[in-house]
């Protein structure tokens, strides 16, 4: 077996008369030993694969520029259009230009089952002409959007999408001069969707969202913008998730110039911007998409039922075709370059890994990440494209939308594992939900709360999270909507007060805090949720008489002063500044100081601050013995409360008192401190 040698530095070993490698990643995870050959076939898999996609190029960079060569381009005397679709007999090119005309423009087709056209003359296509390309096999013919269209427009009359010939005469004029020139860590990400981010019951557009939402957004203290539904999609309320123009900025938010300006103005207040990029899955319509394109089912798809989604009605791509790897690859890099994007969260990665897409798996045992089951060409996808983002911008970053736990996730590939920065705590959320709806506040057992927010994968970084879009949607509630449920429509008065309000206000706080400072590398926050944004999202759809109710933000209940929203939304800026400001992401040593599982308390210590959390809904202790062994002796101040009267607490905790540490046989050496029910405090040694 030949296996690639990556720098020694990066390895255990490398035993040549064998030719085993020992990857790093079996020093980080000794319990992948048993799997070895898995992680060695994982490995020759890319470093084969990568071998045969370049040959002798110099690097993934010059291979994956598949959108300068096929689509429409310029040039010298006028047009050329390619396309890749070996399995079709003839193609035309058809729109606008030429009145439709079904035979006047065919395609000559190439040796590698590509197929082009030359159109002489700069006016032979103009921007913003309409049009398609008819694809004929077996006598049958039907019309497709080009594959690397850059602009779909949806037809108002007829509800169909045609391409669009993009070529405006004056190319956007970047001022963002240190974009590819700066890192952004640890990532604070407000995840948006560009489309129901304003008030109006309507579409919210890309200049909107620039003008209005970015520095509010920045203003919060979140360094990273992840924009969700950018690739074109058919269907709105898909979220944006079954995507038919992959090359494609959305339509219905703008046109492409219009989300440059918004990736610009992020630039220049210093933010990054994700793309939430769907590579796990392909929209199944045959018109708008690239389901059937050259007439067969399996160009860029698996064949038969391994070709479907199950559960999402999708095409799956097959990762092991290396047309498809170029495609995919392409298209990263085409958004990296053309749009300036700093990097993507990769959507549905468990169900790309798996051959039966995690659906039902708990993942309990190291046997289930290997195997058969494991879909080998996807992770070598995966391990390419990341290769490939990095390559093109070094301080790029990447976060898999992962929730199996696969081990070497966020591992360097070097070192033997799939290459990414970071990784969705998925779990995260789900255990909030459960603790929400399963357990009464008494019951909440503290032990599992510090297991489930600290245990991870060994050297993989997270990016912790509450909430997401996920459970913001019809059919799931927020967090704030299972604190407080209906009360929320009559409650939220700051001149009122009631047991459920006071309930929802206070742990919603909490369990935001908790997340950060003890589980997460990275954060995100969904846009809304930092203030309880009482409505899920509901798109519109025949079940709703088509509103837009339900699929837009409501600014206003934060910034009319009257409402406890803005007391949330006060949190959550200090809540990110105090993180800041302490690097509270950064640090990786932390320690357990004591769980009180009665009395509902957690206390640890991270970065030299000392965290007390009591979730009891009425024990507030007024000698809890707060150990600061980890620490040090000394003196110490409350630096951080979240019953502060800024964001809707009581302020029963002093600033200004100093307190002194002693030693206490059988204790250790710490301090006395009260501790009212449902707060959390941080503590800080000054001198």
């Amino acid at each position: 077996m030949e296996t690639a040698y990556y720098d020694t530095r990066e390895v255990l070993f490398v035993n040549k008369g064998n030719k085993q490698t020992q990857y790093k990643i079996l020093s980080i995870d000794p319990w992948l030993q048993p799997y070895y050959s898995d992680i060695a076939l994982r490995m020759e898999r890319h470093a084969n694969t990568r071998k045969a996609l370049l040959g002798d190029m110099a690097d993934l960079s010059s291979f994956a520029n598949g959108y300068m060569y096929y689509g429409i381009h310029r040039t010298e005397t006028g047009w050329v259009y390619r396309e890749w679709a070996p399995g079709a007999d003839a193609l035309h090119l058809i729109g606008d230009f030429n009145d439709w005309n079904r035979q006047s423009h065919p395609l000559t087709r190439l040796p590698d089952g590509s197929w082009e056209i030359y159109l002489d003359g700069e006016d032979a296509l103009k921007h913003k002409q309409l049009i398609k390309v008819q694809v004929t096999k077996n006598g049958q013919s039907r019309d497709h959007i080009p594959a690397y269209i850059r602009r779909a427009v949806q037809d108002e009359q007829t509800k169909m999408f045609n391409g669009q010939v993009w070529a405006p005469p004056h190319p956007f004029q970047w001022t963002d001069g240190g974009y590819g020139k700066r890192k952004i860590a640890p990532p604070y990400i407000y995840e948006a969707h560009i489309g129901m981010a304003q008030e109006k019951e309507g579409v919210g557009t890309y200049r909107e969202f620039a003008d209005f939402n970015l520095e509010y957004i920045h203003d919060l203290g979140y360094n990273t913008v992840q924009l969700m539904a950018i690739q074109e999609h058919p269907y709105y309320g898909s979220f944006g998730y079954q995507v038919s123009n992959f090359f494609a900025a959305s339509s219905r938010f703008g046109e492409p110039e219009d989300l440059k300006y918004l990736i610009n103005k992020a630039h220049e207040l210093g933010m990054y911007v994700l793309l939430d990029v769907v590579h796990s899955h392909a929209c199944a319509n045959a018109d708008e998409g690239l389901n059937g394109f050259d007439g067969t089912d399996t160009q860029y798809f698996l064949p038969g039922d391994r070709g479907w989604h199950p559960a999402w009605e999708t095409r799956l791509f097959d990762y092991g075709k290396h047309e498809v790897l170029h495609f995919l690859l392409s298209n990263l890099k085409f958004w990296l370059e053309e749009y300036h994007f700093d990097g993507f969260r990769f959507d549905g990665v468990t169900s790309m890994i798996y051959q039966d897409h995690g659906l039902g798996s708990n993942f309990t045992d190291y046997s289930q990440y290997f195997g058969l089951n494991t879909n080998v060409d996807a992770l070598t996808y995966l391990q390419l494209a990341n290769e490939l983002i990095h390559a093109v911008n070094p301080f790029a970053l990447t976060i898999a939308e992962e929730m199996s736990g696969m081990p070497g996730m966020c591992v360097p590939i070097r070192s033997g594992g799939i290459g990414f920065d970071y990784r969705l705590s998925m779990g995260v959320p789900d255990f909030w939900i459960k603790l929400l709806k399963e357990y009464s506040d008494d019951q909440w057992d503290m032990f599992k709360m510090w297991y489930e927010l600290t245990t991870r994968r060994p050297q993989e970084k997270n990016v912790g999270y509450c909430e997401s879009h996920d459970q913001a949607l019809v059919g799931d509630k927020t967090l704030m909507f299972w604190l407080a449920d209906a009360e929320m429509y009559t409650g939220m008065n700051k001149s009122y007060h009631s047991i459920i309000i006071d309930r929802a206000v206070a742990l919603h706080k909490m369990i935001r805090f908790i997340t950060l400072t003890l589980g997460s590398d990275g954060y995100l926050n969904f846009m809304g949720n930092e203030f309880g944004h009482p409505e899920w999202i509901d798109f519109p759809r025949e079940g709703n008489g088509w509103s837009y109710k339900y699929a837009r933000r409501q600014w206003s209940l934060v910034q009319n002063g009257m409402l406890k929203y803005e007391w949330l939304a006060n949190f959550d800026k200090a809540m990110l500044k105090f993180s800041r400001k302490y690097r509270v992401l950064n640090k990786t040593d932390t320690v357990n100081l004591w769980i009180d599982q009665p009395g509902k308390i957690i206390a640890f210590s991270k970065g030299g601050l000392v965290y007390v959390f009591n979730f009891h809904p009425t024990y507030s202790p007024t000698d809890f013995f707060l150990p600061t062994h980890s620490v040090g002796e000394g003196k110490y101040k409350v630096i951080f409360s979240t019953d502060d009267i800024d964001f809707g607490g009581m302020d029963r905790t002093s600033k200004d008192y100093v307190y002194y540490t002693k030693f206490v046989e059988g204790k250790g050496t710490g301090f006395e401190i009260y501790i009212p029910c449902r707060t959390a405090i941080v503590f800080k040694k000054i001198d």
